[in-house]
């Protein structure tokens, strides 16, 4: 595969690469770069994760190895969304979740922030980068990620720390969400002031709430999402009651659980319905899929109908082992079954 082939690769489904100069650099000097995604243990896995997630397919197929990397100490740092003593076992309930809900092709490399994060020369490099980076800069670059309503000093150290996160993990990229952009040019800007190197960072879109627009999905608002462990009834209802007018593109839920979910998994889809409804479809692209709905050529109830069956047997895995280790979620909490 060719320099550019696998920058497409890369490219597609994302929202912004800093920088696409960088990266074609990267795939010319490099045969097999590497990149991280991290995710903090705060809540329940919901499908929302999926759009970061299925990129790491794509950058499989580019010859890009990543890590996932669990940070469980950025889970406490966030004000206490994950209280100190509970972050092991959700860094286990996350681990497992990622593991079982992703049909993965190949084993995938965990790290958790733990591991490394609390070493003398990491800590030491946290307090240099600290000592070069105003209050005011540091909220800037937390402000969309933690809770920031009445600021804790450890919010101010989240973005410190996760740009020195992907030096220590020795990596050329780092993968996230739009809404990780402000602590990625942080870390662009910041890094080289205490002599590490500026990383190429690549950003994908955030999956909107089911309820529509102006909310994206999250764990903290229960009705916006779908867990990745979800029973069969569960997800039917909420398929069911999800914002997906007719013809509407923009901001439908459903089309982007197809387009961040059910393509870079399966590379393909399937809407069955009866003859008399013009009989059943397959769909090898994303775009042809959106094109006939956009055209009011497939009605949202078949639309719904069919990406319930996809989810349900994506996520069976997953959902399987969790039916039989309940316990596991409610030592977890509520918000977790």
């Amino acid at each position: 595969m060719n320099v550019i082939d696998r920058f497409n690769l890369v490219k597609q489904n994302t929202i912004e690469i800093l920088t696409e100069d960088e990266l074609k650099e990267l795939f010319k000097s490099k045969k097999n770069p590497t990149a991280y995604w991290g995710i903090a243990p705060t809540g329940p896995v919901h499908m929302g994760y999926l759009a970061t997630l299925g990129k790491i397919f794509d950058f499989s197929k580019a010859g890009i190895k990543t890590k996932i990397m669990i940070a469980d100490i950025h889970a406490a740092l966030d004000d206490l969304k994950t209280p100190w003593e509970s972050i092991k076992k959700r860094r286990e309930y996350v681990k497992k979740c990622i593991e079982l809900a992703i049909p993965w092709k190949e084993k995938q490399e965990f790290v958790f922030g733990s591991d490394f994060e609390l070493n003398r020369e990491y800590q030491a490099d946290t307090l240099k980068l600290a000592s070069v980076t105003t209050v005011k800069r540091a909220t800037r670059a937390a402000s969309e990620v933690t809770r920031m309503k009445n600021p804790k000093v450890s919010e101010l150290i989240y973005p410190i720390m996760q740009s020195l996160d992907e030096e220590y993990l020795g990596v050329d990229i780092q993968l996230g969400g739009i809404d990780q952009r402000h602590i990625f040019v942080y870390a662009r800007e910041y890094l080289p002031k205490i002599g590490y190197k500026s990383r190429i960072k690549v950003m994908t879109p955030l999956i909107v709430s089911l309820k529509g627009p102006g909310v994206k999905m999250s764990a903290s608002i229960p009705e916006t999402c779908i867990k990745v462990h979800d029973s069969e009834e569960a997800i039917r209802e909420k398929i069911k009651k999800a914002y997906c007018p007719a013809g509407e593109v923009k901001d439908n839920p459903i089309l982007q659980l197809y387009k961040y979910v059910v393509f870079p998994i399966k590379g393909k889809a399937e809407v069955k319905r009866p003859k008399k409804f013009g009989g059943d479809l397959n769909f090898e692209f994303y775009e042809d899929l959106e094109k006939v709905f956009k055209e009011k050529e497939l009605h949202p109830l078949d639309l719904k109908a069919a990406l319930t069956n996809e989810l349900i047997t994506i996520f069976s895995k997953v959902r399987k082992y969790f039916e039989k280790h309940q316990n596991e979620l409610k030592e977890l909490g509520e918000q977790f079954i």
